[in-house]
């Protein structure tokens, strides 16, 4: 009987099916290491160190692997971001964000890729390599205020937006039922980062995060420039995106968007519309955790 066994489950293994679907599953994760790695320039994906800022299977590494969950919850992050104007007008003067969508896309990516999953050293060198970035980076807004991106403040605001952006998304379409102390747990490794920014108040709880979030709500504003970035936000295609893929994506981010940002940013959707992005969504999300075997 165990030889009889053996000789089936061998069968299974090589069975044309099988590797058709091995090949498929090889090519998916292919195309998305690919998408999020400028090769050109001698980059390759970001392996996971056992000597990184936090653990393996800690709460802000299983969030962080989440391909589809980090996108929409990317999405829902900057639009939340480009309501602060000072991080808006950084963007305006310092990024060449509409010639280079995809650069900038991969760049953030591969930032929260080091400084979460590769050796600590690296994620270090990282950090002081963006802090050496925004020290250069300062001006001033239409009205004349002075505004600087190595405000304490301000770094705050980018990383609650990118915070709670990544949990909700992650807690919609991968894990609903977190619990809260892992929710928690969350926060306190991503304020690890955050720090090292000089982000301050940095929160370090789900309660504390959403208190800075609603104190912070009176620095948000709105301008036509706001609107045209969250446009192109929405409706730009990085190279070698599907068709559609980021409309889908924008549609599921406006979705998880509160209340107070989608009447400030004029998003309005019906919600028998973002049916079908939610659909899309949790197929693509359970479709490449098959793939990367998560």
């Amino acid at each position: 009987m165990p030889t009889l066994l053996a000789y089936c489950n061998s069968v299974v293994e090589i069975s044309p099916l099988n590797i058709a679907s091995e090949k498929f599953r090889h090519r998916l994760v292919t195309q998305v290491k690919d998408f999020f790695t400028d090769v050109g320039e001698g980059e390759a994906p970001t392996p996971a160190s056992d000597e990184a800022l936090f653990e393996r299977d800690s709460p802000i590494r299983l969030v962080h692997a989440d391909v589809v969950a980090m996108m929409i919850g990317g999405i829902r992050g900057l639009l939340l971001q480009m309501l602060h104007p000072h991080a808006l007008q950084g963007v305006l003067d310092y990024s060449d964000f509409r010639n280079d969508a995809h650069g900038r896309l991969r760049r953030t990516a591969r930032f929260i890729a080091v400084t979460t999953f590769a050796h600590r050293d690296e994620a270090n060198a990282t950090i002081d390599r963006v802090n050496k970035i925004h020290a250069k980076i300062s001006g001033t807004l239409p009205d004349g205020t002075f505004y600087s991106a190595q405000d304490p403040k301000t770094l705050a605001w980018v990383h609650v937006a990118e915070a709670t952006s990544f949990l909700a998304a992650y807690r919609r379409y991968v894990r609903p039922d977190m619990p809260l102390a892992e929710q928690d747990e969350y926060y306190r490794q991503f304020a690890v980062i955050a720090r090292k920014l000089h982000a301050d108040p940095v929160s370090e709880t789900r309660l504390e995060a959403e208190t800075a979030f609603r104190e912070m709500r009176a620095d948000l504003q709105v301008t036509p420039d706001t609107h045209e970035i969250a446009n192109f936000v929405l409706t730009q295609r990085a190279k070698g995106s599907p068709p559609g893929a980021q409309q889908l994506l924008g549609a599921a981010a406006i979705d998880l968007l509160p209340p107070f940002a989608k009447e400030m940013l004029e998003l309005r959707y019906p919600r028998v519309s973002l049916l079908p992005a939610r659909v899309a969504a949790f197929a693509a999300g359970k479709t490449l955790r098959w793939a990367f075997r998560q």
